[in-house]
């Protein structure tokens, strides 16, 4: 398990490399994904606007940042993602800010091109992502994963294939809607926890 973190760290990139990343392929017409289609290129047009709405308009409240600058830990976030993921595009950024809050190095690897490490953190079986893997930085002991989705939507979503059978476009538009007035809370509560931030949650 350490080779294949230190493998796919090596090939890892920070979030500001991953956004340009990005940005570059759609000038291309392309997404990161490793198969190419218009319906992967049309999600991640969608989810560049999403990620630069974010980095422009998310901001931690000053109790919470003022937690977060305290906090005397070594740890490394790895973030498993895709540009053309909706769910992503709405939880990528939100981890950058507390990141960059708590003094914590964030490095990205993008699905496709590290399945060996994908395969070590399914969600019922799925390639689902966003994941989120908390790392010991120096002995790259895996502490704690987050993801796809805050467990609020991530039940309603469960619930909605179970009632229907299949997640059509009804739920793909309620979960933007849900994160849309949910304004990233959910996550970040989530993530504080994670990191024994709990006098917030």
């Amino acid at each position: 398990m350490k080779d294949i973190l230190q493998e796919s760290l090596q090939r890892s990139i920070t979030y500001s490399e991953y956004r340009r990343l990005v940005t570059d392929l759609l000038n291309e017409g392309k997404s990161t994904s490793s198969t190419q289609s218009e319906e992967l290129l049309n999600y991640s047009k969608l989810n560049d606007s999403r990620m630069k709405r974010l980095d422009k308009t998310f901001h931690l409240d000053d109790e919470t940042t003022d937690a977060l600058k305290k906090l005397d830990v070594d740890y490394l976030w790895l973030v498993i993602t895709e540009g053309w993921c909706g769910d992503a595009s709405q939880s990528v950024p939100i981890m950058n800010a507390i990141a960059e809050t708590a003094s914590i190095d964030m490095k990205i690897v993008l699905r496709d091109e590290n399945e060996a490490l994908m395969n070590h953190f399914l969600t019922n079986g799925g390639k689902a992502i966003p994941k989120l893997i908390m790392l010991q930085k120096e002995t790259l002991e895996v502490l704690n994963t987050w993801g796809p989705r805050p467990k609020e939507l991530a039940d309603i979503i469960i619930a909605y294939k179970e009632q229907h059978g299949t997640l059509d476009d009804t739920i793909k538009k309620d979960t933007q809607v849900w994160y849309n007035t949910n304004k990233g809370k959910a996550i970040v509560e989530e993530l504080l926890e994670l990191l024994g931030v709990t006098q917030l949650v």
